[in-house]
């Protein structure tokens, strides 16, 4: 239901932006985050915006590179990710949970999509 996209290779200080799309369920309502996991590392809460776009929190580690926008005209939330750094690295999937508030505990979020390979290179 949810499928992020837009991940690859890019060197240290490059930008990409991902994207995750929902379909067969609208998540119009609902918290969007993006988590991301390292290898070896614990899932990490990335950043999130509630239903109505109003609010986003980020993780300190990538506040002030990375931004998120959603569309909900295309059931679909963006991660925006400037001035990568190799530690930026990993695994991201976006999630989404049917509340109005930002949680930055992963496993709060119901709804998970598929990951996206993100490789920073040095």
């Amino acid at each position: 239901q949810l499928q992020a996209s837009g991940g690859g290779l890019v060197q240290a200080g490059g930008s990409l932006r991902l994207s995750c799309a929902a379909s067969g369920h609208t998540f119009i309502r609902h918290v969007m985050a993006w988590i991301r996991q390292a290898p070896g590392k614990e899932r990490e809460f990335v950043g999130a915006m509630t239903s109505s776009g109003g609010t986003t929190y980020y993780a300190d580690s990538v506040k002030g590179r990375f931004t998120i926008s959603r569309d909900n005209a295309k059931n679909t939330v963006y991660l925006q990710m400037n001035s990568l750094k190799p530690e930026d690295t990993a695994v991201y999937v976006c999630a989404a949970a049917n509340r109005l508030v930002i949680l930055t505990t992963p496993h709060t979020y119901k709804y998970w999509g598929q990951e996206t390979q993100v490789t920073v290179s040095s």
